[in-house]
């Protein structure tokens, strides 16, 4: 048998024998980076609370389906500021996300772990500030693009929760043994969820789009799609498992 014959089994048994012993998930290795980019987050969370207790208090009230006393007449018409103020503020997070990670889909886990941890946080800042939401089931209008969504406060937290684990997963693993690519079924799986919640956080709007977009945008709260919600939820967490626990 020649050097190179037999070289080549060589490399390829000490080739599995490092896969075997590499570090899935390296927690450790990835650790300063997700505690930097949640950091980041809390930071803008409370930048984001503080905007929003201004705005709504010039609307006259923080509960945005409760009673208003504005002491403007008529109000001002903050809509088209209010929807680049928050495509600025994706576009920030995506940002650090961008930079707290080496490949496509590290980068993602990073800015989910972004947008997660500054969701819960806009929460717990406004709780603070201004003792509103008083229950984890209490309305709120959750975002404006590209039509407004509306939910109890729990349900963005819930989502909140399962993207930060995902991203975090993400994030540890790439510093491990990398993260495997998306394969259709995972893909597929991620963006119905995905799709599914959006319906329903969407709903209201979507049933006053046919009446023209002022009416879309004037909806105040409604009834929750909480069955389709939770079934998004479930497809998008099982497609998050299996893409970032399967071997690559």
């Amino acid at each position: 048998m020649s050097t190179l014959e037999s070289a080549q089994p060589r490399s390829l048994a000490t080739a599995a024998l490092e896969r075997a012993h590499s570090v899935r998930f390296n927690v450790r290795a990835a650790a300063p980076r997700i505690a930097a980019v949640m950091l980041y987050a809390v930071a803008m969370a409370y930048v984001e609370s503080a905007a929003v207790l201004y705005l709504r208090t010039i609307y006259g009230g923080i509960d945005p389906v409760g009673p208003r006393h504005s002491l403007f007449d008529p109000l001002p018409d903050f809509v088209g500021i209010e929807i680049g103020r928050e495509a600025a503020t994706i576009v920030m997070l995506a940002i650090v996300g961008y930079l707290a990670a080496a490949t496509a889909l590290g980068r993602i886990g990073a800015f989910a772990v972004a947008m997660g941890v500054w969701d819960v946080f806009y929460y717990v800042f406004l709780w603070l500030f201004a003792g509103w939401p008083q229950s984890a089931l209490a309305p709120d209008v959750l975002f404006l693009i590209p039509l407004p969504w509306w939910g109890p406060v729990l349900s963005p937290i819930l989502l909140a929760v399962l993207i930060v684990l995902s991203g975090c997963a993400a994030m540890a693993r790439e510093l491990g043994d990398g993260v495997p690519p998306l394969r259709i079924r995972e893909l597929a799986a991620i963006l119905m969820g995905g799709a599914l919640c959006l319906i329903a956080f969407m709903a209201n709007s979507l049933d006053a789009l046919p009446d023209g977009l002022v009416a879309a945008f004037s909806v105040r709260g409604g009834p929750f799609a909480w069955p389709l919600y939770l079934l998004g939820l479930t497809v998008a967490s099982f497609g998050l498992l299996r893409a970032l626990t399967r071997d690559a």
